[in-house]
């Protein structure tokens, strides 16, 4: 039985559990994961600053790296998008907002928005 405070360079620990708040201040590498790990990002398309009212009309990226050695899913929620259509006196102007997915460099989906609602949800 060890109590206190404990300060080791090197060894092995088995079948140890950790009652309560844990910092790493290195790398941490894990072989097996039960549970989940969460990472959740939110992003606004870019607003257009020619325009007065300066709509939402451009392209995001969202790129996925999946470079570990165990399988893993990773779901994109359902993301809404659209462009609009401006009416103006001579003619109509279109703001169109454009979703590309990537996953380890390869498209998996490019899509563009005008003045319709697209939705795009997955599990890769």
């Amino acid at each position: 039985d060890i109590s206190g405070n404990v300060n080791a360079n090197s060894g092995t620990l088995n079948n140890v559990t950790i009652n309560e708040n844990c910092r790493v201040l290195g790398k941490l590498s894990a072989n097996q994961i039960e549970g989940d790990l969460v990472k959740t990002v939110g992003k606004a398309f870019p607003r257009d600053s020619r325009a007065p009212e300066r709509w939402p009309s451009g392209t995001i990226t969202v790129r996925v790296y999946d470079d570990q050695p165990f399988d893993r899913q990773i779901v994109i929620p359902a993301v809404a998008f659209s462009g609009a259509k401006h009416e103006r006196e001579h003619t109509d102007i279109y703001s169109s907002c454009r979703l590309i997915v990537r996953k380890n460099g390869a498209e998996i989906y490019n899509r563009t928005a005008l003045d319709n609602t697209l939705i795009y949800s997955g599990v890769i």
